[in-house]
């Protein structure tokens, strides 16, 4: 599980803390496409009506898999120890 966490952290998909509503899901998903937060919540609200169900399913995941921003900054002031 944590290298899908650190993989989605190196490609820039992190969950928002400041910009959160729910998860900070769609902020950090609208940040790492370049879009503001509430474009990215729009045009998740529209694909729950052209594909009902779907983000049901995908909202979640991507809550469980994303690290957020707290536990990057965490991560990077925490000495490294060897495995």
């Amino acid at each position: 599980m944590e290298k899908i966490r650190t993989s989605l952290a190196r490609q820039g998909l992190v969950r928002s803390t400041d910009r959160a509503i729910i998860a900070g899901v769609c902020a950090g998903v609208g940040r790492r496409l370049g879009l503001t937060p509430w474009v990215t919540r729009l045009l998740f609200l529209v694909t729950l009506f052209l594909l009902p169900g779907s983000q049901i399913l995908v909202y979640p995941l991507l809550w469980f898999l994303m690290p957020s921003e707290d536990s990057i900054e965490a991560a990077a002031a925490a000495p490294h120890l060897p495995r």
